[in-house]
């Protein structure tokens, strides 16, 4: 990887755990994030990755711990307030409006940044006609950037798998978010879909300089793209640090990896 600038530590992660009834989804969690990197999450199913996701954009609430965003801390926020702080997110199932063309299912992403109450929406009139072609432009630039101008119109739910991941990451650039949360955004997609969707989160990374939070099943993909990987087990901490060393880590081997080469 090309080297970059990171920054300082955007989100801090302190001590989280959660639990479903008798069951114990995390147990003690803590990593940060710093700003402009790519920071993989990785362990087997099971292990609590994206229960982790869910407790940092507001879904589920920690039993213990706290979670440090932009130097705020926080025990709970709701999805929208974690949105509202420039935190968006891809789902490991697709949750597109699949009857909705490509840019209107992107326009979505754009929700929080709409001021114009539903009335002027509606007419188009005055400053909510110059919003809405504000918002349009920044989605045709997403569109551009992710290489889908030619389905624009088309429903999502008629496009192949591999183009529906392209729209989800697209909704939430569609957010302008300071961290993007992504769910194992290759999960499902062939050899070919999977170079595409890592050269743009790349991009995304490096072009909009977001900082990308990451879970992915396919290690020759985190090892490429990861600046620092945290390896999780049976919803503990068994690994964290650059993709080399987890890679070597005997812990991490025997967990996940499986017999080293």
């Amino acid at each position: 990887m090309t080297s970059k600038k990171i920054g300082d530590v955007l989100l801090d992660v302190k001590n989280i755990s959660l639990r479903f009834g008798g069951v114990q989804a995390l147990t003690d969690i803590s990593f940060d994030v710093r700003e402009h990197e790519i920071r993989a999450i990785i362990g087997p199913n099971g292990a609590g990755k994206s229960s982790m996701l869910n407790c940092i954009n507001g879904v589920y609430t920690p039993r213990e711990g706290t979670i440090t965003f932009c130097g705020k801390t926080f025990s709970h926020m709701n999805p929208r307030q974690v949105a509202e702080m420039g935190v968006a997110r891809t789902f490991q199932n697709l949750a597109l409006f699949k009857g909705m063309s490509v840019i209107d299912n992107i326009m979505t992403g754009r929700n929080l940044k709409i001021k114009s109450n539903l009335l002027l929406q509606a007419l188009r009139w005055g400053p909510a006609g110059r919003e809405e072609i504000a918002h349009r432009a920044a989605v045709e630039r997403i569109i551009d950037f992710l290489e889908i101008q030619a389905y624009r119109k088309i429903p999502v739910g008629q496009l192949p798998y591999g183009l529906q991941k392209r729209v989800d990451l697209g909704r939430a650039l569609a957010m302008g978010p300071r961290m993007l949360l992504l769910d194992e955004p290759m999960a499902g997609m062939n050899v070919e879909e999977k170079q595409d969707m890592c050269r743009f989160i790349l991009d995304v990374n490096d072009e909009f300089g977001t900082t990308i939070v990451l879970i992915e099943h396919d290690m020759g993909v985190v090892m490429d793209i990861s600046d620092r990987v945290v390896v999780l087990d049976y919803g503990k901490k068994i690994g964290d640090g650059a993709p080399d060393e987890v890679q070597h880590s005997e812990e991490v081997i025997r967990a996940y990896l499986g017999t080293a080469a």
